[in-house]
């Protein structure tokens, strides 16, 4: 069901009925009292609230619909910053239906059932193929880590208000491009000075010359811990550390990527998540196995 030629290469697992989600704005609610009194003082505090993060690890689902119908899968994903993902999906009988590698500038993608591996560089519009809207990698890492990527603006051109029960950020960028983020305070920050208020990311997205590009809706917040040592089985080698910090900071479980342009719509719903986890050597690029088709992609994916 991947469609090599096209602008989209959705592996053909890649097929789901998205479940309902909830963006939970407190609708009405009235601001806190202590107010962010910029755009770009809300931004910092949104990426404080992450800084021990350096990546996240996990396990859980992913439930895509479009064009190509409804599939469900389950998935293990590995992000680190600035932009090294990798992501493993596999049937609920354990195998490996694709794998999506991006390092360095280097994107790699396995489709297991229609015997593809697709190499090309890390862009927004290589990462589209698997995700389904045009993220690039590290706008794909600050999400699974609960951080809006930010277009490139001046400060001048961001703007800050409170709608719905929520802070919401319009910044104006470059190539007719606009974003919108919401923003809120957990319950336990809601009365705290603005300068140690915490924000949670609900829901940002990005048009272009009046075309929808993506939109990103995130819920379920929940504080995840630092990864474990990573145990050698045979205890030959010394246990390999955590990449970062010890790091205790909220993370959302439930991410919903939108492309309303081209009707995609995928749900990652986690289950297990961890900051900051062991990197095994490589763990960030593959090479195409024996038996199956190597395609270059030379897609320029041109961001905002």
């Amino acid at each position: 069901m991947s469609r090599i030629d096209g602008r989209s290469l959705l592996p053909s697992w890649a097929a789901s009925t998205v479940l309902p989600v909830a963006l939970a704005l407190g609708c009405g609610r009235a601001p806190p009292p202590s107010r962010f009194p910029s755009a770009e003082a809300a931004l910092e505090r949104m990426r404080a609230a992450q800084a021990c993060s350096l990546g996240v690890t996990g396990e859980g689902s992913l439930d895509y619909f479009g064009p190509n119908g409804r599939v469900r899968a389950n998935v293990l994903f590995l992000a680190m910053l600035p932009e090294r993902v990798r992501f493993d999906v596999y049937s609920p009988f354990g195998a490996t239906l694709s794998t999506l590698t991006a390092d360095a500038g280097r994107f790699g993608l396995l489709d297991v059932r229609e015997k593809v591996f697709l190499r090309g560089p890390a862009n927004a519009c290589n990462i589209q193929r698997f995700t389904g809207v045009p993220l690039p990698p590290h706008g794909l890492v600050d999400l699974l880590r609960g951080v809006s990527p930010v277009l490139v603006h001046e400060p001048s051109a961001a703007t800050l208000d409170w709608e719905g029960g929520a802070y919401v950020v319009r910044i104006a960028s470059r190539h007719q491009a606009q974003q919108e983020i919401r923003l809120v305070p957990p319950e336990a920050d809601y009365a705290l000075p603005w300068w140690k208020q915490r924000v949670r990311v609900l829901e940002t997205s990005v048009t272009q010359a009046g075309v929808d590009l993506y939109r990103v809706e995130l819920e379920g917040h929940a504080v995840a811990n630092t990864a474990p040592p990573r145990e050698d089985p045979d205890q030959l080698e010394p246990p390999l550390l955590p990449s970062g910090p010890v790091c205790r900071a909220e993370v959302p479980r439930r991410l919903r990527f939108v492309g309303e342009a081209e009707g995609h719509d995928v749900v990652l719903v986690m289950r297990e998540v961890a900051h900051n986890p062991p990197l095994p050597p490589g763990v960030f690029t593959q090479s195409p196995p024996s038996g199956v088709s190597v395609r270059t992609s030379s897609c320029p994916g041109a961001r905002p």
